[in-house]
């Protein structure tokens, strides 16, 4: 039985709990960009008052519920109206320039080009409670200088200098493009369609889009059309452990998100991007799942070397082996230690001369014998506290890069660092796997 008391002691901690929860979340409704952007969309026929903006102290800017959300039931429904698609980009003002172009350019090209100029119009924009909303710069590679990318994991670095490398092309290559709007403004486009501008349009693309597939123009690329900014929506963060069916809805005509689980009143309302690993999700939205489930830690081919007997005269043959049956890359370290893939790989690696013959079954999960066993663990290990050295030599950099940078500088370095420490979980975790598994 309960004594006196009892329950208002539990309503207490209850109400003083809330407040604490209420203290790292602030609503952003009232603020004016966010009060023209629902009356904007209501024009269009976005009515909804289920969601409203707030800034989160963990995620910053998401969509809070203000009812609870039932399993099956819609989180979030925009009109078609609402949506920029590059069917919006060709019926307007700059629809003749790009259907007259030739080669035709990419459905990406032509939802950034209007990016560009619509922002520049600024408030004379129709886009303009849109445009204003969306974020001044971003957290992805495409925007980090060499120093940062080089504190990113290696396996990143090459994949963050080829997004720039591939970026820096387009640009040069949509030089020409640009300046055939010129009759659409009285500035030089030189001046308009800039690098920079270019980069945000492209990230605003690339990072804000909801998956919709189009009709084929004949005005654009053969590239696939699948692009859709979403106003509004495009606020629900992501969250790695949260279901949703999301989709363009061709009977209603709206782009829908309903909850799988269902939502809580009061709480963040979330999307799901998919099951990517922090890497993909810093490379392709500039940010990091704390806890991704998804997440590992990858072992490429320079620091699978770091283990391997350079006396070994058979060490070029078997890699070769590994390479051709696909077994030197996504190599990995999870939350449960090493992957099949990697101790595939470190077998293979470990056999004596008078064992090669066996490689076949092998890389088909055989195990070879006890002693070569022992040696791929030890090698793990020794991969484990490779990485883990090169994990905390990146943090002491990111720490001291830190001191005095500016606010997009330090939102870059603070995003890396989250990637750095998501990794060193993952490896505390698989350094206890692999010594257990030494133990016995």
């Amino acid at each position: 039985m309960n004594k006196p008391g009892c329950r208002a002691g539990r309503r207490a901690r209850k109400k003083r709990r809330k407040k604490h929860e209420d203290a790292y979340k602030v609503s952003l409704s009232h603020e004016a960009q966010f009060v023209l952007l629902r009356r904007w969309l209501k024009e269009k026929g976005f009515t909804s008052q289920s969601l409203i903006p707030v800034s989160f102290h963990d995620t910053g800017r998401g969509l809070m519920t203000t009812q609870a959300i039932k399993a099956k039931d819609s989180v979030i429904s925009l009109p078609e109206k609402c949506l920029l698609t590059t069917e919006t980009v060709l019926k307007s003002y700059m629809g003749d320039y790009i259907k007259r172009w030739h080669p035709p350019v990419s459905p990406l090209l032509a939802l950034c080009s209007f990016l560009i100029a619509e922002r520049h119009h600024g408030d004379a924009s129709k886009w303009s409670p849109y445009i204003n909303i969306l974020p001044k710069t971003y957290t992805c590679p495409v925007y980090f200088s060499d120093d940062i990318i080089d504190l990113l994991p290696r396996s990143l670095q090459k994949k963050a200098s080829e997004q720039k490398e591939q970026f820096q092309e387009l640009y040069c290559c949509s030089l020409m493009f640009f300046r055939s709007f010129q009759p659409l403004f009285t500035q030089p486009t030189e001046l308009l369609f800039t690098q920079d501008a270019l980069r945000w349009a492209w990230c605003s693309v690339n990072t804000r889009t909801v998956y919709m597939e189009h009709d084929q123009s004949n005005y654009l690329s053969r590239e696939k059309d699948i692009y859709a900014l979403a106003p509004y929506l495009d606020l629900l963060n992501h969250c790695p452990n949260v279901q949703v069916e999301a989709g363009f809805n061709k009977q209603t005509r709206c782009y829908e998100v309903k909850s799988v689980q269902g939502s809580k009143k009061f709480q963040q309302a979330f999307i799901n991007y998919g099951p990517h690993d922090n890497h993909r999700l810093l490379l392709e939205y500039g940010f990091v799942a704390s806890g991704n489930p998804h997440s590992v830690v990858y072992v490429d081919l320079g620091t699978l070397k770091l283990c391997l007997d350079e006396k070994d005269k058979q060490l070029t043959q078997k890699l070769l082996y590994l390479r051709d049956n696909d077994f030197l890359r996504n190599l990995t370290f999870g939350m449960d230690g090493p992957s099949w893939r990697l101790m595939t790989a470190l077998r293979l690696l470990s056999l004596k001369p008078e064992q090669y013959c066996s490689w076949k079954s092998v890389l088909l999960g055989a195990a070879v014998s006890r002693d070569r066993e022992e040696w791929c663990i030890h090698s793990a290990l020794k991969l484990c506290n490779n990485l883990t050295d090169d994990n905390v030599k990146a943090l002491e950099r990111l720490s001291q890069l830190k001191q005095g940078a500016n606010l997009s500088r330090l939102e870059q370095l603070c995003v890396v660092e989250s990637l750095r420490q998501e990794e060193q979980r993952i490896l505390e975790h698989t350094r206890v796997v692999l010594q257990n598994l030494w133990g016995q």
